[in-house]
């Protein structure tokens, strides 16, 4: 259950109903909130006097719940709004890993060459290797924080583990959090104490209740920036990396009031059906495409077999266009 609390509230009295209430306390918007454990199902007599209006929840998918918030968050990434009533679906795009200050430039030449805003890619990389490229770190996000200073673009990478959050939240504009990550509750909760926009991404053998559950950390921590990315979940089929998992999309877009950007490149793992997939993405009537790109595939030191090369992706992001439009989206 969610609480909004009246505002001639005392504090000390809001610290008082929240620790016999067991519930977690945030301000949002001038409203001071109680966020009660889902076992609460009406509001109890001593937070009666207290309580402006009450959400009722059947889970514990609580902020992110439509039954909350009837309608959909607005998310702001750089000069990009998405969500709310914009009809924005952002593309964001860039290699899987900063390989080289040549590459990554490359990259950032070719979004001010077609106007895509957000430029991504991995400094951290959480391998399943040991023995494969692990990204460059530090000086990843420094090269990256040069193409922002230099080309105007914002910039989203990967967090890989709680060690380096804190040069992720300084370096980029965009905390990713990947699905190897979901689950990691330190990166979660930091990311719930900062206002930077945060894109979660599912865990390939997470549920969708599981998914958004892990935003409740983020959003109960008093973050409301977060977006959801589909990105690929595991199932029998080998011919594939993964399956993109549209029937929650769906889901999703029906019951969280969270903005939805989907990440075909992962979902595919080959090169050849990214541009197919991400038409399909887009028809969806989605917030924003995660899409790879490199200035030579071939030699990439990670995803090799997934990342466009920039022709491939000049011709993608010219087909989707118009299939946007269809279903009443912009490309931004």
């Amino acid at each position: 259950m969610i609480i909004h609390l009246k505002s001639n509230t005392p504090t000390d009295t809001i610290a008082q109903l929240a620790e016999k209430s067991q519930s977690i306390r945030l301000t949002q918007n001038g409203v001071d909130i109680l966020v009660t454990p889902s076992a609460l199902k009406e509001v109890p007599d001593y937070l009666q006097a207290h309580t402006k209006e009450s959400f009722y929840m059947d889970s514990d998918m609580q902020l992110s719940s439509k039954k909350y918030m009837n309608g959909k968050r607005t998310l702001k990434l750089g000069e990009v709004t998405i969500g709310g009533e914009t009809k924005n679906n952002v593309m964001i795009t860039g290699p899987c890993s900063v390989e080289s200050e040549e590459q990554i430039t490359a990259c950032a030449e070719l979004c001010v060459e077609l106007g895509v805003k957000v430029l991504r890619a991995g400094c951290y990389k959480p391998r399943t290797s040991p023995y494969s490229f692990q990204g460059m770190g530090l000086d990843g996000l420094k090269l990256l924080a040069r193409m922002r200073e230099k080309y105007g673009l914002a910039i989203i990478t990967e967090v890989r583990d709680s060690t380096h959050i804190d040069d992720i939240i300084e370096y980029s504009d965009i905390v990713q959090i990947g699905a190897k990550a979901m689950y990691d509750q330190g990166i979660l909760r930091k990311c719930g104490s900062i206002q930077k926009p945060i894109l979660l991404k599912r865990g390939f053998g997470t549920t969708l209740q599981e998914f958004v559950q892990a935003s409740e950390f983020i959003l109960s921590g008093g973050n409301p920036n977060v977006a959801l990315c589909e990105r690929g979940i595991r199932t029998f089929e080998t011919k594939t990396r993964f399956t993109l998992d549209l029937c929650g999309v769906a889901y999703l877009k029906e019951y969280t009031n969270l903005p939805i950007i989907l990440d075909p490149s992962h979902a595919m793992g080959y090169a050849y059906g990214v541009a197919d997939l991400t038409r399909a993405c887009t028809a969806m009537g989605i917030d924003g495409l995660l899409i790879e790109t490199h200035p030579n595939p071939k030699v990439a030191k990670s995803d090799a077999s997934q990342q466009l090369n920039f022709e491939e992706f000049r011709n993608l992001y010219k087909s989707i266009e118009p299939v946007a439009k269809a279903v009443g989206y912009q490309i931004v």
